[in-house]
């Protein structure tokens, strides 16, 4: 069996044509409100420095939130046919991305391996297919069990598949830089679907893929 895996470079390539956002009067009035919330919590946002921080702010979460716009699933959609009858496993390992965690709407950064085991003679994605479709399931509010399940379910649903794997490694800045401030603390999640979780062979190849890092 062969793994096929690859480095995190080329899956961060963005897709301009593809990014929704709100329109400008959603912004306006989310701004206005944003306004109203430093306010209340005495942060001064009449300064030549802060004047623009409501905007920006309000910028910043439509930013990593576009993927609410977006549907992941549709990278997956181009494909190719197999380049043998015996394709093995084939992984993006290292790929990075960032999500927005919805109790507290603080980042969780990290990095993830993406891997499916097309069936013999199953046509097959490009590689960045794969980082594109977990960075826009990341790109909206999310929890990191949740966002794990939806890259594989999008797999099984989209590619002739014998099995689909997600495993993560992030930092959750709700728990790092408040709360607990267990700084530096990881966690880990492993979504397994089809002859990754039956075979302990496969298991344990696509386990060994998983990532020992969160940042750069």
């Amino acid at each position: 069996m062969t793994i096929t895996s690859h480095p995190s470079t080329a899956e961060a390539e963005t897709d301009p044509g593809a990014i929704g956002a709100p329109g400008e009067p959603a912004l306006a009035q989310a701004t206005a409100h944003a306004r109203e919330m430093f306010s209340a919590l005495g942060i001064d946002c009449d300064t030549t420095s802060t004047e623009q921080t409501p905007h920006r702010f309000v910028t910043a979460l439509a930013e990593m939130t576009r993927g609410l716009h977006l549907d992941p699933d549709r990278h997956l959609r181009v494909q190719f046919p197999p380049e043998s009858t015996d394709q093995g496993v084939i992984a993006a390992v290292d790929v990075p991305f960032v999500a927005l965690c919805e109790h507290h709407v603080l980042p969780f950064v990290g990095r993830a391996t993406v891997a499916y085991l097309p069936r013999p003679d199953a046509h097959i994605v490009g590689l960045s297919k794969l980082a594109r479709l977990l960075q826009e399931y990341g790109a909206r509010p999310q929890v990191q069990e949740r966002l794990g399940g939806q890259v594989i379910d999008a797999l099984t649903r989209n590619l002739d598949s014998l099995g689909a794997a997600c495993l993560i490694r992030s930092e959750h800045a709700c728990m790092t830089q408040r709360g607990a401030q267990a700084h530096g603390a990881v966690m880990v999640t492993t979504h397994l679907t089809g002859r990754f979780s039956a075979d302990p062979g496969l298991r344990a190849q696509v386990l060994a893929l998983a990532p020992t890092r969160t940042g750069g």
